[in-house]
């Protein structure tokens, strides 16, 4: 797919619209964060983001970008206003931030203290959705304009087994395919998301009569199988290169300590940057499965019921990698290079996966800071040097759209 770089004479004609952008992002950084820590506050757990979707729009709209949307499955897009337009913009480039966190609480509590904030989801992601205001904001006050629209795009199901639900409908919905597509998902600002972790999320069941502990012992048990199952997987040699993971993440099954179960289940998360491993390690587990189920059939009572299995696939999320030789990855090593940071190349499961996996170029960025505890309570975000992270990542969004000449 081809991507349209800008020439050094055109970005040089507009670089003044982009330098007054990245000053207001200095001038306007407590307003970031406190629009960091008002989404964070907003409980948004995977599958119940549209109040914190409702928020993102209204504050959109209060930066001037008034063209916003919310399409069926929840996901938030601003467009940039184009006043006076009279040529159409040609293509789109996507800027995008996940709204939902892997927690449940129904007001997460924030606290601040100095650069350092505290609370569950400040940095995965508060710092990306603020982001998005701060470039909106910037973009809209500075008159930055570019050859290509850009959208700013709030999606859902990011974490967990909300398997990137969000940006796959986008990417379905959008024709044509965007340009480019920049994800904002968490602190930092060295890190270039550029290869998709793939993974797949089983969950495996086993179905008996159950019956008490005592007088039915000898019919088939499920917690039985689904523990052998877990051993088994365990015990399954897994690549060093690629890496590859395999997880039992939960196990359970069972009514009561003195009764054989009815159904016993486990889950199961397999990572790697191979389709192949992948696929390969999905054989195994079916391979498992049956013969365990075989197993524990053979060691039942004679003319009690049959154990059965069934096996779901819970989520699966692509590989794939954005060359290095990609204008989109020059991009960014130059932007990252131009805020003093050692451009770091990493392997992600991000909202970038899924254009990666179709060919667009794709990459997930920092927004600048540090940060810790991801995916705990205790998580927090500390906003020293931060402007630098929002300035690279509000010159690869301009970059790759391309500035047009005044």
């Amino acid at each position: 797919m081809p991507f349209l770089v800008p020439s050094p004479l055109l970005l040089q004609r507009d670089a003044s619209h982009l330098d007054a952008a990245c000053e207001l992002l200095i001038a306007s950084n407590e307003q970031t964060l406190a629009w960091q820590c008002a989404v964070t506050r907003i409980a948004a757990p995977t599958g119940n983001e549209a109040a914190r979707g409702r928020w993102m729009a209204e504050q959109f709209a209060r930066i001037g970008w008034t063209d916003t949307t919310v399409d069926p499955v929840g996901n938030v897009s601003a467009r940039q206003p184009r006043a006076g337009a009279v040529v159409p913009l040609r293509r789109e480039v996507w800027c995008c931030a996940h709204l939902d966190t892997v927690f449940a609480e129904p007001s997460p509590e924030v606290h601040r203290d100095g650069e350092r904030l505290t609370g569950p989801g400040i940095g995965d992601n508060g710092r990306g959705l603020a982001a998005l205001l701060a470039l909106g904001h910037a973009l809209q006050e500075a008159s930055v304009k570019s050859q290509h629209a850009i959208v700013l795009v709030c999606t859902v199901g990011e974490e967990g087994l909300g398997d990137l639900r969000g940006m796959k409908q986008l990417l379905r919905d959008a024709t044509p395919p965007p340009l480019a597509v920049i994800a904002i998902d968490g602190a930092g600002d060295d890190r270039i998301v550029n290869t998709a972790l793939g993974s797949t999320r089983w969950r495996i069941t086993f179905y008996g009569a159950g019956g008490h502990s005592w007088a039915n012992f000898g019919v088939a048990n499920p917690v039985h199988a689904a523990t052998a199952v877990a051993a088994a997987l365990h015990s399954l040699p897994l690549a060093r290169d690629p890496r590859t993971t395999l997880t039992i993440a939960r196990i359970g099954g069972g009514d009561s300590i003195n009764s054989i179960p009815r159904d016993g289940w486990l889950e199961v998360d397999i990572r790697s940057v191979s389709a192949k491993v992948l696929t390969d390690l999905e054989k195994s587990l079916r391979d498992i499965v049956a013969r365990i189920e075989r197993i524990e059939n053979a060691r039942r009572v004679p003319g009690t019921s049959a154990l059965t299995s069934r096996i779901e696939l819970l989520g699966q999320r692509p590989c794939g990698a954005t060359a290095d030789t990609s204008p989109l990855i020059r991009i960014a090593q130059q932007a990252t290079r131009a805020i003093g940071a050692t451009p770091r190349f990493a392997i992600g499961s991000t909202d970038a996966s899924i254009p990666i996996a179709m060919g667009i170029p794709a990459i997930a960025i920092g927004a600048g800071g540090s940060g810790g505890g991801i995916h705990t309570p205790e998580e927090w975000y500390d906003d020293t040097n931060g402007i630098r992270g929002l300035q690279r990542a509000l010159r690869i969004v301009v970059e790759a759209a391309g500035q047009e000449e005044a």
